[in-house]
């Protein structure tokens, strides 16, 4: 299954960038990372995955579904647009993807495990 474009893993610290962010998660990452690890809904979720050249928030790479949290700064024009561009490469390699607030899933935890679910 194509995951990370080999050409930009290195150049890019893709898996060095990774582990830092999978070593320190937000809150709502944390959070959220416990309700999909281990299989708990029936797949396997990965967590600070790369694909391409971007590194998702959580993946399912067998049912192809993203599943992204986004804090305040994705609110901002040119980080919204940075999204959508990321966005819609991430669905020409054929992934779904799920957005969320870090509100929602900190707050609005069954709402957001029940569009997981419908989605996979």
């Amino acid at each position: 299954m194509f995951t990370a474009n080999k050409n930009q893993y290195s150049k890019l610290d893709l898996k060095g960038r990774a582990r830092r962010m999978r070593h320190e998660p937000t809150a709502a990452e944390d959070k959220l990372w416990q309700q999909l690890r281990g299989g708990q809904l029936g797949v396997k979720f990965r967590r600070q995955h790369s694909i391409d050249r971007y590194i998702v928030d959580f993946v399912c790479l067998s049912h192809k579904l993203i599943v992204e949290l986004d804090g305040a700064g994705h609110a901002e024009p040119d980080q919204a647009d940075y999204d959508r561009g990321r966005s819609a490469l991430l669905e020409e390699l054929g992934y779904c993807i799920l957005r969320f607030s870090n509100e929602q899933a900190l707050n609005q935890m069954d709402a957001v495990l029940a569009a997981i679910k419908t989605n996979l």
